[in-house]
């Protein structure tokens, strides 16, 4: 029986298999559940065009045109309501797929006949006889959107649309190729002769690597005239590093000075008359100083002392007398921007508000002089700007993102920065006047420079790959790590349950960066969970039955949201979590509460502890200043990092105020916010770096706390998220299999000027 002959035109409740769908309310009621499920306006669209022909199968465009019309959707919009629609279709242990197919590469079907609800007060012996049923039939069929026949412009918009954007290009590209009229070795470029007759080579990068050796040449700087690059580069054969300047073709590079034994010289910053650099000198037992010397080699000279400092900042002013520095900790410590004039050794304070718990990091003058731009808080960052007098900052950007060096353009208005984008990190413009932001183009690429006069740009192109590793721990000691589920793409963020079977990592290894799963026991198990895009950013989190996950990621609006993820159903749910910028949620030890890690509307970071069961969800505590947080099972307490300062936190379950203690002084550090991990039984774990050892690890809350061993000396360890086997005898991380980093130099092009060239994206910028 099809709907048409069983429902008349003013039914609102459907029986959809086992299940009864309300119209007006759109609610799915399943037998045996608490609750019914409430679906969202689009996922009852799509349900709707699915019931018009149950059984029968509707393309993904036909469903798109249906639900979507008028735009050009993603297929994630699609995927989320199919997920949305079997979540409320199925029973606790069901996956909902009884109800809804996917048929490959074509679309979906319903698999469940659709009938009428008689409600119970109808009188049975006046239903309608045979003929008066073919008759309500018939009026429902006028009533109700039945199946039509799609026009041709509905079944051929998105080609349509996609054919003028693709003619569009293709006439801008024979426009440009008139105006310049380049001979046929011109082309060479694009690998193929311009007369298209012959192949000339790969093509030519818009850059070109200046280094070409193993290990790691980082944080350049460029001559204002852009002729020399100055970068940090490993010790040759011993522990360390050292400053190196080279011109910005391949030239043999030449130390800028003689690093003592057991010192690393860092962080090179060209003057704006191109006859100094100045660099930070690490020692022994963090000790640390601020040295300038010659461009051209020599005798350096002391500036200023920065001992027990971590994520040091500083640049010169635009007259080249004074350093402008950004929040210091250790000996130094500071909170705020401040600058030093060089001759006097004077501070002075740049005037305006700091946050309490706020770091501001890497502030540079605009080359004119008016502006200082910074990164406020790195670990989850973004571009703040105020005047260079001092004032009110304004926020430039609005992504919490991990921020990888950025410089100024010549013209003081257009800003390049490095961010971390999935799997890599990317080079991206912004307008400051204008908010808008483009993609430069380069993949793997990060801490950018710019010379003052002539935009040659200089970064940082590192193409590590990470795979996974398990490592035994025996008596607090790192056994030998084990490969994982070997693949040429790029894993992290290995999460294990805690029934100690089940692994949730990310990874590009299909193509497409994604959350994947396995069942350790049975290594076939190993597949992408399909529905979401998960952030770098923070790891997922088990619930302690290890039946759900939470996991940040982006929805098709590109704004951040906690998403719920049964893996073994292959169910996607993103929650209703009840604030501005969720950026990490975990279970508070059941399933019923969540802590959140936030961003509030103010900008402020803050931990907050919700009851789910209410809707929405019920607030009952929060601690303010908050980088991340782990739920720590065996002691029924919740450890947290701030921004304000390395080290670690506790507080019980329920964030009392007067429950936070202090559990470590100096680790976490507040750049590896992330890399610590905490196991069923209580053991707490970290990874660090040192000058000998590539991923150390140390066990910070035993009774040898303070211990450190060398995991392995050569591979670094990923540093966005590791897990450990529930009893403490095993770590889950991602160690480097492929690694190093070489400066890369072009000159950047000139932004554009045109309206279609520049896109003001949300995601990064924030509204005057």
């Amino acid at each position: 029986m099809s709907l048409i002959e069983s429902v008349t035109p003013l039914a609102d409740r459907l029986r959809i298999g086992e299940c009864t769908l309300t119209l007006s309310s759109r609610e799915v009621a399943v037998d045996g559940a608490r609750r019914p499920r409430r679906l969202t306006p689009k996922a009852l669209g799509v349900l709707k065009v699915l019931m018009r022909v149950p059984g029968a199968v509707v393309t993904r465009d036909e469903l798109f045109a249906e639900v979507w019309p008028d735009t050009l959707p993603t297929n994630d919009v699609l995927t989320q309501a199919i997920t949305q629609l079997r979540k409320a279709f199925s029973r606790d242990d069901e996956a909902g797929t009884a109800y809804i197919e996917t048929i490959a590469k074509t679309g979906y079907r319903l698999l469940q006949p659709v009938t009428g609800v008689v409600e119970a007060d109808v009188d049975v012996d006046a239903a309608p006889n045979q003929d008066e049923r073919h008759a309500l039939a018939a009026e429902f069929a006028a009533a109700t959107p039945a199946p039509r026949p799609r026009s041709l412009w509905r079944r051929m918009r998105r080609y349509v649309l996609l054919a003028i954007g693709l003619g569009m290009v293709i006439a801008l590209l024979v426009m440009t190729a008139l105006l310049l009229q380049r001979p046929a070795q011109g082309a060479a470029g694009s690998g193929v002769l311009a007369d298209g007759s012959r192949v000339v080579g790969s093509p030519q990068r818009p850059y070109r690597l200046i280094t070409a050796t193993a290990g790691f040449e980082t944080y350049p700087t460029v001559s204002p005239d852009g002729s020399q690059v100055a970068y940090e580069a490993d010790g040759n054969g011993h522990a360390g590093s050292t400053i190196k300047v080279q011109t910005s073709g391949n030239s043999p590079a030449r130390a800028l000075a003689d690093t003592p034994p057991g010192h690393s010289d860092r962080f090179p910053s060209w003057s704006p008359n191109g006859r100094e650099i100045a660099f930070a000198r690490v020692g022994p037992d963090g000790s640390c100083e601020v040295l300038i010397g010659s461009a051209t080699g020599g005798a350096v000279r002391h500036v200023t002392r920065c001992d027990g400092t971590e994520l040091l900042s500083f640049d010169w002013t635009p007259d080249g007398r004074g350093l402008v520095f950004g929040s210091l900790a250790g000996r130094h410590a500071y909170r705020g921007i401040r600058v030093l004039d060089i001759a006097s050794g004077q501070w002075r304070p740049v005037n305006y508000t700091v946050a309490e718990d706020s770091f501001d990091y890497a502030p540079r003058f605009s080359p004119d002089g008016r502006w200082i731009v910074f990164v406020r808080n790195p670990q989850i960052g973004d571009l703040w700007r105020l005047p260079a007098q001092g004032g009110v900052p304004e926020q430039l950007t609005n992504d919490s993102a991990e921020i990888r060096g950025w410089a100024w353009r010549s013209d003081s208005r257009h800003i390049v920065f490095g961010r971390r984008v999935d799997s890599e990190a990317r080079l991206y413009e912004l307008d400051t006047d204008t908010r808008t932001l483009r993609d430069v183009g380069i993949d793997d690429a990060q801490s950018p420079a710019l010379s003052r006069h002539n935009n040659m740009l200089a970064f940082v192109h590192r193409k590590a790959q990470f795979g996974l590793f398990r490592v035994p721990v025996t008596d607090g000691r790192p056994g030998t790590p084990e490969r994982l589920f070997p693949s040429n793409g790029r894993d992290g963020q290995p999460m294990l349950a805690p029934d100690g079977q089940q692994l949730v990592f990310t990874s590009d290894r299909s193509g497409n960066y994604g959350l994947w799963w396995a069942d350790l026991s049975r290594p076939d198990s190993l597949r992408p969970v399909e529905g979401l895009r998960p952030e770098t950013r923070q790891a997922a989190d088990w619930s302690p039955d290890s039946k759900h996950l939470l996991v940040s990621g982006r929805d098709a609006q590109a704004q951040p949201v906690i998403y719920e993820v049964s893996p073994r159903d292959e169910q996607v749910v993103a929650l209703p979590v009840p604030v501005a910028q969720p950026l990490q949620a975990l279970y508070a030890g059941d399933n019923d509460h969540v802590l959140v890690v936030e961003r509030d509307e103010d900008e402020r970071m803050r931990l907050s502890l919700f009851d789910r069961r209410s809707t929405p969800w019920k607030l009952l505590a929060h601690i303010d200043g908050v980088s991340q947080a782990r739920f720590d099972a065996a002691h029924q307490r919740v450890l947290f990092t701030r921004l304000s300062a390395g080290g670690l936190w506790s507080a019980d379950a329920r964030l009392d105020p007067s429950s936070i203690q202090q559990v470590s002084e100096d680790r976490p550090s507040r750049w590896r916010y992330r890399t610590w991990a905490v196991a069923r039984d209580g053991s707490l774990d970290y990874l660090s770096t040192r000058a000998d050892c590539a991923t150390v690890f140390a066990r910070i809350n035993t009774p040898s706390d303070g211990a450190e061993y060398c995991l392995d000396t050569d591979r670094l360890s990923a540093g966005n998220g590791f897990s450990a086997q529930p009893d403490g005898s095993a770590l889950y991380l991602a160690l480097a299999v492929a690694d190093g980093a070489d400066i890369g130099v072009m000159t950047l092009p000139e932004p554009p000027r045109t309206v279609f060239s520049v896109i003001p994206n949300p995601l990064f910028w924030k509204g005057k």
